[in-house]
Parts: structure tokens; sequence; C-alpha cells
């Protein structure tokens, strides 16, 4: 592949997906490479109900990462916390641009802050991490699952569905909805998702040529960062959809990262950091998972599987 011919991008259709390939052919169309958008539904794009009864892990990525090896595209552009921790055979992941904002945003049309709603308020997430984050915080809200594009989810805030729903910072910014945010939500208030908003350029290991033209776009600091954050999550074995938290970061050339593994209601929870040089970053993200598993990480996780699983069944039965 040779940037004369151009490259076929694979994208899912939703407006944050496009924004987020559009980008990236704009920054390769800065370094003279041409790219076609190639539109692909993905499995989360067409199914209903909770994504942890619908598959979960891989919805919104595996269909394009088949096209990737199947020749059909040449890059995808994900969104990394939608991204399973497994390696696929013949991809790679060749390049994380900068992170954009990567807190969790509380959006609320009557009240101004998270801490001033009513006892009772109605507030909706998609988010399991979110969900039991939040419940620790306010045990006394009424917590409801609610699915849909962003833009989707704030029509149904601004119908009077909820008092309060919660996105990523990132999607909101980069839709140009930034004044939508009610609160910024600090990590200390609730750690963000597994590389929430970073995206990641994934391409065929043996496409050297693309590999290449990939390059520049990668981000030294946000690589270490999100490198920390997936390795803490596979190694607890937790999926994309498990109630972990994480926070990478560099700062004066040392990569933190903070992890937190929580129960369905919040009210269990355990808590790691640690630092490393930034080219220790697997190391690191090792240590955190170990620290976690050694407080009882991987009972929570298996606790909340579980209540899911018997409760999808009853919804079932």
């Amino acid at each position: 592949m040779t940037s004369s011919a151009g490259l076929r991008l694979g994208t899912r259709n939703s407006p944050l997906a496009r924004w987020q390939s559009d980008w990236v052919a704009s920054q390769l169309g800065e370094r003279g490479v041409d790219v076609e958008l190639i539109p692909i539904t993905t499995r989360g794009d067409v199914v209903s109900g909770p994504l942890g009864s619908v598959g979960g892990q891989g919805l919104f990525t595996k269909k394009i990462q088949q096209a990737l090896l199947d020749g059909q595209v040449d890059l995808a552009v994900h969104s990394l916390k939608d991204l399973p921790t497994d390696d696929v055979p013949g991809l790679v992941l060749a390049a994380v641009p900068p992170r954009a904002g990567m807190l969790d945003a509380y959006v609320s049309n009557q009240w101004g802050e998270l801490d001033q709603l009513p006892d009772g308020a109605v507030v909706g997430t998609g988010s399991l991490r979110r969900r039991t984050q939040l419940l620790r915080l306010r045990p006394d809200l009424d917590i409801r699952e609610i699915r849909g594009n962003v833009d989707t989810r704030l029509k149904k805030l601004d119908a009077g569905e909820f008092d309060a729903i919660l996105l990523a910072e990132a999607g909101l910014v980069r839709l140009g909805l930034a004044a939508r945010i009610t609160q910024r939500l600090a990590p200390e208030v609730m750690l963000p998702a597994v590389g929430q908003g970073a995206l990641g350029l994934e391409t065929r290991a043996d496409d050297v040529a693309v590999r290449e033209l990939l390059a520049p776009l990668d981000h030294a600091e946000t690589r270490a960062a999100v490198t920390a954050e997936r390795q803490m999550l596979a190694a607890l074995r937790g999926g994309c959809l498990a109630p972990v938290g994480a926070w990478g970061r560099v700062a004066d050339a040392v990569l933190s990262l903070d992890g937190v593994v929580l129960n369905e209601d919040g009210q269990e929870r355990v808590f790691a950091s640690h630092s490393a040089p930034p080219e220790k970053a697997a190391g690191l993200g090792q240590r955190v998972a170990e620290d976690l598993l050694s407080q009882g990480a991987a009972d929570l996780i298996s606790s909340v599987r579980s209540s899911t699983q018997n409760r999808d069944a009853a919804e079932g039965s």
C-alpha cells in the first residue's frame, strides 16, 4: 500500500465514529495520504438492550477487525474503550493519537452539580462502571439503563425521561456539544473507563507501508497511559463492560496508574495506584492489577457477572 493509492478506512456510521474517522483522515490528508471512508455496521449498532446481556465484548469492533483481516479495508479507527484487550492475530495497534478529555461528564438541565440531585433522582447511564461508582457516592439515586448515540441520549434527557445522564466528556467535545456538559467529574469522584478519550488506529501487522504512514500520528505519552490501563484490565480478565475504572497519565516523565474495581451496588471497592517509567507501561498495568487482585478484585468481578447472568436469565424466562 502506498500513499498515492490511498487508504480504505473502516468506520462505524454513528456521528461520533464518523467524526473520529474524519479527524484521522484529515490528519493523514495533511501528510499527503488520500483516505476513503468505508462504513461498516457492527453488531453493537443493531442490537437492543444492555450491552452486557447481548455479548458485550467486541460488539463495536469485531466486524471491522474482520474486514481488516479480509483485506476489505486498510485501517480502522476505534474508540479504545470499546476495543477488547485480547490480541487479534494478524492485527496491530499502529498508532494512538493524543488523548482528548478522558473524564466522565454529568449532564442535567435542572441540577447544576451531581451533589445537588435530590433523593430518588433518575440518572441514565449505559455503563456498569459509571453506575457502580455513582451508587457508591449516591446510593439514593434511581439509576436506569440508557442506550443510543449521544444525540439520542440527550434527547431523552431533554424529553424529561431522566433528571441527569452520564456521558464521556470526549464524545460531547468532539461532537461540538461541550456546552451541554454541566459538570466534569474528577477522577477522585469517578475513574474513567480504560482507554476513555483515546483512539486506536489498527491495521494488519504485515502491512508495513500503512504502519509507516500511521506512525506520525502516534503519541508516546498517550500510548504509555493506555497501554498501562489495558494491561491492567487484561490481567484482571475484566472485559470492557466490567465495573473497572482506570486513569493512566504521564507527568514529569513518570507514568502513574490508578485502578478501581467495584461490586454491583458500589458498596464494595478496591483501589490501587502505582508509578513507573513510561517505557515500563505494561509492567505497571500488571502491578496495579496484581494489587487489586490481592484485595479481592476477582471476587467482585465474578459477583457482578453472576448477578448479571441471573438477571438476564430471569428476564428471559
